[in-house]
Order: structure tokens, then C-alpha cells, then sequence
């Protein structure tokens, strides 16, 4: 358990970008969990961390019943671990073949000593054990008043991306779905494919971090940096949610990209809304996430919060749904992982059976794309979101994963341009383009 953190509020509101560049970004092992850039609520944290093994020992719920809320840091995380999980291991652990890869792997960074950005309030918390408080405060001071720093240049040196598959070999892996959803063996598959990116010149997560945000701004963005790797996202989809023993999953299937004008876009909600096929989609891995969740909740508890609500972004409109439960006694967060994930908005239904055809037809690892990330409380809390809209940064250049859920209704024209509308902003945050044909 690590020690008890206290907090101190600084006196001036910081931006979450100038604290971040004026210190944490110069860290081997550092993150930015990020609410947005002009975000108006939720929480931002920024700090540096250890890298060690990861909190599948937590056990949920019992921190908000061990700390007393008036002593408790402000937020809704108070320590522990912020990284990721990744697709391929987590596959292989739910019994379905998976090719692992070194990016892929899961990593996890202790974290006692970060900064709060509380949006709605507008303050900002220096957090860290009580007998540190006072070094820590003065550090958080010096990033937050350092001379503005120049955005990192990330777009130095040729880029070449290569996809995994062509655009017309991922149309024939969708009739390749429909044939296998045909002969009952799916419902829906959740199908992926990857650009890789190679470049003279070095890639900058922070610079690739920084052009994302911009774009395309998300609730859930965030970069988590250890040593050589990184994942820089912009993800919509909050994977679980976990606070006061509830947990919670908001899957997304159904996407649309955004309108030229007002009636263009009210139009695309609008059909995105409507569409069988997006509806369809999205309630069978609602009815999954409801049976993964009722693996560790309290019988009778599971229920669907929210159905087929539109969330819209800058680049696309997204079809939402929310399921949540009551955690049964005794969970851990191990226990959490081994029932939900890999999320089956990544995978398809049921979900066994998806991994396994998907994995014969994708002919690669996933790697971080399609697992999750973001922060596990020592204290019985937790905030992951799902590696989408993401970049992975590794010595030898980059890749970005993109995918789409394919049900019998699916059209491939429809869904190899999802795919590219997917891929395209983080391609752009590394100075890249889609390869011809895509």
C-alpha cells in the first residue's frame, strides 16, 4: 500500500500543458492524463512514475470506505498506477490464440508524487507524501512557472507507412466476417488492421501528443512515456469506470464522421441514430459487457445505465451505451480484467469466438491498440480508457491501429472508409498520411 498523500493547492490556476512541458516531459517514465484542452470539468494529472509490477492485487471496493473523505487528496485518484494493459496478453490469458509483441506488453508506473487540475474549479493540487509535500509543492511551482516552452518538433525527416493489410484485402477480410457470422460462429467482430510508421528522423511522443490534442480533443486523452516507449492518445471511449464499489463500461459502436455545416452534421447524427446496423452492433456488445460484468458483480445489480446516446467530437460522431453494477465483496482488479477485458466493443460476440477468427484473419499483433489505459487507485478506484485514436511510439518508429465492428449488415465500402476516418488524425499528429488506396 503505498503511504498515505496529502495535498497542497497552488495559488494560481496552471495549464495542465505548460506544467507538464516545464518538467515531467524531460522524465524517462512520465504521464499527462488529460481532460481536454479546454476542458470546463473533470480532472487532469501530470507527474512521473516508477516502472514496476501493476495492481492486479487491489482489491475493490474498500478505499472509500478506508479513508475518510475529508482526508483524502481532491479527485478522484489518490495514487497508485497510471499505464496500460495490452491487447495480445490478455487475449492469450482468456484462452484465445494471440501473437505478443514487446510494445504490447502490459506497464504499469507507481505513482505517489503528481499535480491534480481540478476543470470545473480551476485549481490545481500539488500531491505527494505529507513528510514530502513541501519539496513537491516548490517543484510543481517551478514547472508551472517556467518560461512558456516551445512545442516539441515532431515532423522532422520522411515518414513512410505501410499498412498491414490494403484497403481491398481488409474489404475481403469483411466478407471473410460475414461468412464466419453467417455459419453462427459470431454475432459481431470487432475487425483491425494497422499502419506502421518508419521515418529519418526521430518521432517525438510529445510533439505527436500535443498535435493530437488539437485536433482532436478528447475527455479521455492522455500520454503515458516509459524509457523508449509511449502511447499518445486521443481516445472517446472510457473503457471502466470503478468508484464507491460501482463500476461502470461505456461501450462505443457506431461512428459517422462530422458534417461540412450544421444541417450536414444534425444530418449524419442523425442517420448514425437511426441506423439499424450501428444499433444492432451496439446493443449485442452492450448484452456482453452486461455478462462480463455480472462475472464480479452483485447478482441483481447489472444493469444498462444508458442506450444508443450520440457523443459528438471534432473529427466524428460516436454511438454511446453505458452498463453498470455493483462490485461483489472481494474483487480484485485482477479479477475486474479477467472478466471485461480485452473490452468486447475490441473484440465482438461472444467473445472467445471472435478473438479466435479475428486472430486468423488480422495476421498480426494488436500490441497496445485495442487494450486500455489510464489509472488504478491504491485505494479502490479506477478510470481506464480504451487505446483508440492512439499512437504507439517504440525506437523503431510508430504505429497507429484502427478498426470497426462488422455485423451481417455491414457494407465494406462503409467500413474500409471508417477505418481511414479512424486512422487519419493520429497519422497527421506524426506528420503522415494513409498509404494509396486507403
Amino acid at each position: 500500500m503505498p503511504p498515505f498523500l496529502a495535498a497542497r493547492a497552488l495559488d494560481a490556476w496552471a495549464d495542465p500543458e505548460s506544467v507538464y512541458l516545464g518538467g515531467p516531459a524531460a522524465a524517462p517514465h512520465s504521464f499527462w492524463l488529460d481532460a481536454g484542452p479546454d476542458a470546463t470539468d473533470g480532472w487532469s494529472w501530470v507527474g512521473e512514475g516508477t516502472p514496476g509490477p501493476g495492481p492486479l492485487h487491489v482489491q475493490f471496493p474498500r478505499g472509500q470506505q478506508a479513508m475518510d473523505a475529508a482526508d483524502a487528496p481532491p479527485g478522484p485518484f489518490h495514487g497508485g498506477w497510471v499505464g496500460w494493459l495490452g491487447y495480445d496478453t490478455a487475449a492469450g490469458r482468456a484462452g484465445a490464440p494471440a501473437t505478443a509483441e514487446p510494445t504490447g506488453a502490459d506497464l504499469w508506473l507507481a505513482v505517489d508524487r503528481f499535480v491534480a487540475f481540478d476543470h470545473a474549479a480551476r485549481r490545481v493540487w500539488a500531491i505527494a507524501p505529507a513528510e514530502d509535500l513541501d519539496h513537491h509543492t516548490a517543484r510543481v511551482t517551478r514547472w508551472a512557472s517556467a518560461p512558456a516552452a516551445a512545442a516539441p518538433v515532431g515532423h522532422a525527416g520522411l515518414r513512410t507507412v505501410t499498412a498491414r493489410h490494403s484497403a481491398a484485402e481488409y474489404a475481403a477480410l469483411i466478407e471473410r466476417c460475414r461468412d464466419a457470422i453467417r455459419a453462427g460462429d459470431a454475432y459481431q467482430l470487432c475487425l483491425t488492421t494497422r499502419f506502421e510508421v518508419t521515418a529519418s528522423g526521430p518521432l517525438d511522443p510529445v510533439a505527436a501528443f500535443l498535435t493530437l490534442r488539437r485536433h482532436t480533443p478528447s475527455h479521455h486523452g492522455g500520454l503515458v512515456r516509459s524509457g523508449p516507449v509511449a502511447l499518445a492518445s486521443a481516445s472517446p471511449e472510457r473503457f471502466l469506470q470503478i468508484a464507491d464499489g460501482i463500476v461502470r463500461t461505456h461501450p462505443i459502436k457506431g461512428t459517422r464522421p462530422r458534417g461540412d455545416d450544421p444541417a450536414s452534421d444534425a444530418a449524419l447524427a442523425g442517420e448514425l441514430l437511426a441506423s439499424p446496423k450501428e444499433r444492432a452492433e451496439n446493443v449485442m456488445i452492450v448484452d456482453l459487457m452486461r455478462n462480463d460484468l455480472q462475472r464480479v458483480c452483485t447478482p441483481g445489480t447489472v444493469a444498462t445505465e444508458a442506450l444508443l446516446q450520440v457523443e459528438s467530437y471534432p473529427a466524428v460522431h460516436q454511438l454511446v451505451s453505458s452498463v453498470g453494477g455493483r462490485l461483489s465483496p472481494g474483487i480484485h482488479f485482477a479479477d475486474i480484467v479477467a472478466a471485461a477485458f480485452p473490452a468486447g466493443s475490441m473484440t465482438g460476440a461472444p467473445k472467445l469466438s471472435a478473438m479466435t477468427i479475428l486472430h486468423g484473419l488480422e495476421r498480426g499483433p494488436r500490441g497496445v491498440f485495442a487494450g486500455t489505459f489510464g489509472w488504478v487507485g491504491a485505494d479502490g478506484a479506477a478510470d481506464l480508457a480504451m487505446v483508440i485514436r492512439s499512437i504507439v511510439t517504440h525506437p523503431g518508429g510508430a504505429y497507429v491501429g484502427a478498426g470497426g465492428g462488422i455485423t451481417w449488415g455491414s457494407d465494406a465500402a462503409a467500413e474500409v472508409a471508417e477505418v481511414a476516418l479512424k486512422a487519419r488524425a493520429p497519422l497527421a499528429a506524426l506528420g503522415a498520411g494513409l498509404p494509396p488506396g486507403w
